[in-house]
């Protein structure tokens, strides 16, 4: 049962076809079985079932609501107070919260059944969820591949079936990117839109907090639950709370030609993502998804983002010294890991996030901390503030031609694991059409459109304008309901697993 989808798992639920505490214990039996996947870093029944029997209560009561009961997945970056909160880090291995993050309180006020923690590449650093302390994450369409990072353990867990929906993070793509290598349907909204606070913060003016889940449909009931303004989140935006799944299944602009749901829809194709560095096989399969688009009626319009190719080094400045301030916390003393053997205070120090830290995280701690030294700051991190803000400006001068932006979410589909873990900038490369986005804060997702090279997926990325996704949901949901690739699931998950 928990292979259906959000809207049909509502509809079980209401006709009493199934209840919470069963569809609970599906997922459960379902990511035992799939442990080779390694998607899950803790798993804890007896919160899962005591919330399931909750909500079977409430449905007893005629409290029905869009989420009630229904089956989630959190990534471990959300803190939660019944499970491991680890941020996929050996560093905080053995931590507990004492607080649920907003994401994960709001949907469990929305009824929601959390049956587990996904891993992640370690503090969300990466694309690929290869840096994960818990180890690597494998592709359920190819477990020789990745999953895409670093959300990838909910990318892989809903791909799989083993939930109907999973929550992410994404920094400079990590919802995007696996939602693409997995063929689900990711969503990063715009910034502000999603609390920040109780997420383990990696750089706090790129991360975002979204879902992933089947279909657009389904990701607006999720956005429902989860988007908001937070006082507690400075960072989070006072905008008018609004209904996702308002303009689902509507035509463009009030049109009422069936035929052709979106006319009138203008799509921006920027030039900056169709260059050489796109594989053959996903300009193939979003070629075809365009084509789709022009059937219902949509018209495609070149733009431009000149600074598309100025994205990576803004990017990899910016979060990595965001996240040498946020990771200073981690020091051994007041939580987390603590060297056994040491000297004195520096040496605890030193030996602590030595030891608690992998590879990767080090890496854009040093980067970080030079950028922002004393000599450089200027050189670097201002700079490239600025250019953050050329992108931003770019993107709205292409919203004046046009309503979205689509193209590749990535230049390849999924890579076999450890076909890049001795270049970290291949994979810095492979974030090319996702980090602008992100810098410029906009709302972006994926939904599948095909199949490349291995039988592996491929994404179609949609972009809309600030606080602009229900028309982005209405747009993916218009494909969704004219094509089936979000409907197919890999062996792994129609074996029964």
């Amino acid at each position: 049962m928990v292979e259906k989808s959000l809207t049909a798992l509502r509809t079980a639920l209401d006709t009493r076809q199934v209840s919470a505490v069963e569809l609970a214990q599906e997922s459960l039996a379902a990511i035992e079985a799939a442990r080779e996947l390694n998607a899950f870093i803790d798993v804890n029944p007896e919160p899962t079932l005591a919330a399931a029997k909750a909500a079977d209560a409430r449905l007893a009561r005629g409290e029905s609501g869009p989420l009630v009961g229904l089956p989630i997945a959190h990534k471990d970056v959300f803190v939660t107070r019944d499970w491991r909160s680890t941020a996929g880090s050996k560093m905080l291995d053995s931590y507990r919260s004492p607080f649920d993050a907003t994401v994960v309180e709001r949907l469990a006020a929305a009824g929601m059944v959390c049956v587990g923690k996904t891993n992640m590449d370690e503090f969300a650093m990466g694309s690929s969820n290869e840096n994960s302390h818990f180890g690597p994450v494998q592709n359920p369409w190819d477990r020789r591949a990745v999953p895409g990072g670093s959300s990838g353990g909910a990318a892989a867990a809903v791909a799989a079936r083993i939930v109907p929906a999973a929550t992410g993070t994404d920094t400079g793509g990590s919802i995007r990117q696996p939602a693409s290598f997995t063929g689900v349907t990711g969503i990063k909204p715009t910034y502000g839109r999603v609390s920040r606070y109780g997420m383990i913060a990696f750089a706090s003016s790129l991360d975002q907090g979204g879902p992933f889940a089947q279909s657009a449909h389904d990701c607006a009931l999720l956005l429902n639950g989860m988007a908001g303004f937070d006082p507690r989140d400075s960072t989070s935006l006072e905008h008018p709370d609004e209904d996702f799944t308002r303009a689902i299944g509507k035509g463009w602009n009030g049109g009422t030609n069936a035929a052709k749901p979106l006319d009138g829809l203008r799509i921006g194709l920027p030039n900056e993502y169709f260059g050489d560095g796109l594989a053959s096989d996903v300009r193939d399969a979003v070629e075809a998804a365009l084509k789709q688009y022009e059937a219902l009626g949509a018209v495609r319009v070149p733009v431009s983002l000149p600074k598309t190719e100025l994205s990576i080094p803004v990017y990899y400045v910016i979060a990595p010294a965001e996240a040498s301030s946020n990771l200073s916390r981690f020091d051994g003393v007041r939580f987390g890991h603590r060297a056994a053997q040491y000297t004195d205070l520096l040496d605890m120090y030193k030996k602590s996030r030595s030891e608690g830290f992998g590879e990767e995280v080090k890496r854009r701690i040093l980067v970080g901390a030079y950028v922002l030294s004393h000599g450089y700051y200027d050189a670097y991190y201002l700079q490239a503030q600025k250019i953050r803000r050329i992108i931003a400006s770019d993107f709205q001068q292409a919203f004046t031609q046009c309503d979205v932006i689509m193209g590749p979410v990535a230049p390849t589909v999924a890579w076999d694991l450890g076909a890049k873990g001795d270049d970290p900038v291949a994979m810095y490369l492979a974030d090319i059409y996702t980090l602008s986005i992100s810098l410029a804060g906009l709302p972006g997702m994926s939904v599948p459109c095909g199949f490349g090279a291995n039988g592996r997926p491929v994404g179609l990325q949609i972009v809309g304008n600030y606080f602009d996704e229900s028309r982005m949901l209405q747009v993916a949901d218009a494909f969704q309901r004219a094509t089936d690739w979000h409907l197919r699931a890999p062996a792994l998950a129609t074996a029964g697993v």
